[in-house]
């Protein structure tokens, strides 16, 4: 499955070939950006996330929970637009994909994610408690995971 997933995408990967990008922008540009992007909207929509969660302040709270629920889809979406570059960066330097612990991390991650996303688009179920915990908790170990998926793609980085 893997060569024929690399195959199909092999006229795409070599019309970016075509522009003689730099290898190092090849092979670490897409962990820079992801970097940014978990680092940087990561840590920020689970701390607004949790803030919203606990804080005893009503104004605060409101103010986190509309600051998480504007960034977090954003970031899902730049996670989601990353993945097809990872997958692609990797069919541009002719290695094997879908075999890699990272890029199962990576799927587990984005599932963990568009997961949480329709569980807050359904407004928790019409607002149900263990719903909102559960997010909150789901959403917590997808960044657990997407530091997994940090390590296991430097590793991988490295390797190749």
């Amino acid at each position: 499955m893997s060569s024929s997933l690399s195959q199909t995408l092999e006229s795409i990967a070599a019309w970016f070939r075509s522009f003689n990008i730099p290898e190092p922008i090849v092979h670490w540009g897409h962990p820079a950006m992801m970097a940014i992007v978990v680092l940087v909207m990561g840590s920020f929509v689970a701390w607004t996330g949790w803030r919203g969660r606990l804080s005893s302040d009503k104004e605060v709270a409101a103010k986190s929970r509309l600051e998480h629920r504007k960034i977090a889809p954003a970031m899902t979406l730049f996670l989601a637009l990353g993945y097809t570059g990872g997958v692609l960066s990797l069919v541009m330097q002719q290695k094997p994909i879908l075999e890699s612990p990272h890029f199962w991390t990576a799927n587990i991650a984005l599932g963990f994610l568009f997961l949480n996303g329709i569980i807050a688009f359904t407004n928790f179920g019409g607002n149900k408690p263990s719903l909102r915990m559960f997010h909150a908790y789901l959403g917590s170990a997808a960044m657990g995971v997407l530091l997994l998926h940090a390590f296991f793609g430097i590793r991988l980085g490295l390797s190749i």
